[in-house]
C-alpha cells in the first residue's frame, strides 16, 4: 500500500493495482472504470495488447464536514489512478478531453491537477483549426500542480513503472468534451515506450498541419492556491476564494 496522506492531505492510500482505500472520516467511493475496450479509437496501435482496466476515476472525494464549503463554491474534488504499463508500444493514458464553454462567456472552464504519487506527463493541446494544433508537454512529480487553462484540452500519460495517482479540482457539473480527440484517433502526439534511454513522442498523422510541441516546466501560482508540495485540498479549505478561477474564468484569463 502507498500512503497518500502527505501529498493529498487526505486519509487515503492506494495499492499497486490502482485501487484506493479510504480511511478515517472519509466515505468510501466506488470508482468509474475506464476499460481498454472503451479507448480503442485513441490508441497508437488499435490492436495493441494490454490490461483490460486502465484507470479509475473517484469523483466527489472529501471529508463530510467540507462538503457544504465545496457546494458553496461550486467545486468538486476528484482522484484518478492510472495503472502502469502499455497498450502495445504506448504508455497507458487517459482518453483525453476538451472543456466546455462557461455559459454566457467565450471562455472554456479551466481545471487543475496535482500529482499525488508517481510521474505524470500532461499533454495540453489547443483545439484544431486551420493553423494546426499547439501542444505543451509538462512532466509532473508528487506535489506538483498543473493548470489546464481555457482553450486547452489535455491527455494524461503514465510513463513510470508504478501507478500514477492524481487529484483535480473542477467546476461542479463540468461535462468533458471527448468527441474531438476521439474523432482524430487520439491526441496530437502518442508517447511510446522508451528505446534505450529515449522516450518517443510520435505525431498523430491525422492532425493537419503537423502539430507543434514544446516543453514547459511546472510553475507555482500562489495567488491561485497552487504551490508545489502543499496539498491543494487543504489550500482550498483554508482559502477557498483563491479557487474562484475555476468557476469564474472570465475574470482571470
Amino acid at each position: 500500500m502507498y500512503d497518500l496522506k502527505e501529498t493529498s492531505g487526505l486519509s487515503i492510500s492506494t495499492d499497486e493495482n490502482g485501487k484506493l482505500t479510504f480511511w478515517a472520516e472519509l466515505d468510501s467511493i466506488d470508482p468509474d472504470v475506464r476499460y481498454k475496450k472503451d479507448m480503442q479509437d485513441v490508441f497508437y496501435d488499435k490492436n495493441g495488447q494490454g490490461p483490460d482496466e486502465l484507470y479509475y476515476m473517484y469523483r466527489g472525494v472529501g471529508y463530510k464536514e467540507d462538503r457544504e464549503l465545496m457546494a458553496k463554491h461550486g467545486l468538486r474534488y476528484d482522484i484518478t489512478v492510472l495503472r502502469s504499463g502499455q497498450i502495445g508500444p504506448e504508455y497507458i493514458k487517459t482518453v483525453g478531453h476538451y472543456h466546455p464553454l462557461k455559459p454566457g462567456t467565450e471562455v472554456t472552464y479551466p481545471e487543475v491537477y496535482e500529482v499525488l504519487y508517481g510521474t505524470a506527463h500532461y499533454l495540453l493541446q489547443t483545439e484544431p483549426d486551420d493553423d494546426g494544433v499547439d501542444v505543451i508537454l509538462v512532466e509532473a512529480k508528487p506535489g506538483d500542480k498543473v493548470l489546464i487553462p481555457p482553450g486547452y484540452g489535455h491527455i494524461t500519460i503514465n510513463p513510470g513503472p508504478e501507478v500514477l495517482v492524481m487529484s483535480n479540482w473542477v467546476a461542479y457539473g463540468f461535462d468533458s468534451v471527448y468527441s474531438p480527440i476521439k474523432e482524430l484517433g487520439g491526441g496530437a502526439y502518442f508517447e511510446l515506450a522508451a528505446e534505450g534511454e529515449d522516450q518517443r513522442f510520435i505525431p498523430n498523422p491525422r492532425y493537419k498541419p503537423a502539430p507543434r510541441i514544446s516543453l514547459r516546466q511546472v510553475q507555482d501560482h500562489p495567488e491561485l492556491g497552487l504551490i508545489s508540495g502543499k496539498p491543494m485540498y487543504q489550500e482550498f479549505i483554508s482559502s477557498p476564494e483563491k479557487f474562484a478561477f475555476l468557476t469564474q474564468p472570465e475574470n482571470y484569463f
